[in-house]
């Protein structure tokens, strides 16, 4: 990923935020057919340091899990909120008109060695840890426990666990870091006012690094 140095965002903890607040990750391997990109949420762990480990399950019938490159990393992207940023909100505008559309995003890509788990034990503790982390902002949890246990013992017999120890983060946040500071108070200005999707919590990100550039 092209990351110049004013995008970069090396900090641990603030990439581990994105990827629990967005679980929905890509996840690329290599396969026998070339690569394969699937779309799974993931529950994060912090173990072991620094960067953690990553759980997840697949359809048994799904090929992710027998035919991948054993010896080749696999890349999981996690997606942060992103946003079309409109010339028109910069203050530069009115006075030199040089300024262009961009896009501003978020993203996280974790690499590591994948590791098969075909165990119904592992699998329902993953299940359960996953369900809990995404229950947990309702006001009555639903929890693995509350289906039939026979039921959810044939449904865990039709699926396949993996886990991805993090060997290496990249973050990059393009939250108009590049913009003079007028031009970054219009973008918050303008997201908070355009009802977009993601635009508060884009501006939200542009307000953050604002504040950390001080």
């Amino acid at each position: 990923m092209y990351a110049p140095k004013h995008f970069e965002e090396p900090r641990i903890d603030v990439m581990h935020e994105l990827m629990r607040a967005r679980p929905l990750a890509t996840l690329v391997t290599l396969t026998s057919g070339g690569l394969n990109a699937n779309h799974i949420p993931m529950h994060l762990s912090d173990a072991p340091a620094p960067f953690g480990t990553l759980r997840g399950h697949v359809a048994r019938a799904n090929p992710l899990w027998s035919d991948y490159a054993k010896d080749v990393e696999v890349l999981a992207i996690f997606h942060g909120p992103d946003s079309y940023i409109t010339p028109s909100w910069y203050a530069t505008k009115q006075e030199t008109g040089k300024v262009v559309p961009t896009w501003n995003y978020a993203v996280v890509h974790a690499y590591g060695t994948l590791r098969i788990i075909d165990d119904p034990v592992w699998i329902r503790a993953q299940l359960e840890a996953l369900t809990a982390h995404n229950e947990a902002g309702f006001a009555h949890p639903w929890s693995v426990a509350d289906a039939p246990h026979d039921y959810t013992e044939k449904l865990i017999g039709t699926i396949v666990g993996f886990e991805i120890v993090i060997t290496r983060l990249t973050g990059k946040w393009k939250v108009s870091q590049n913009q003079p500071a007028q031009n970054q108070a219009g973008v918050i200005e303008g997201l908070n006012n355009s009802g977009l999707p993601d635009a508060k919590e884009m501006a939200a990100l542009v307000a953050a690094s604002m504040k950390n550039a001080r």
